[in-house]
């Protein structure tokens, strides 16, 4: 049971904790589908 548990815990931090990691690294969908040669018209 204490092995369930925990790793219920480290989904949740995992689920909550990701996005901000991921955006403060630069693996955001916005970052990772538009380059420099995009035309904002």
């Amino acid at each position: 049971m204490k092995a369930f548990l925990a790793a219920a815990a480290a989904m949740v931090v995992i689920a909550f904790a990701a996005p901000a990691v991921l955006n403060q690294i630069g693996f955001s969908a916005a970052d990772t589908t538009s380059g420099p040669a995009v035309r904002l018209d």
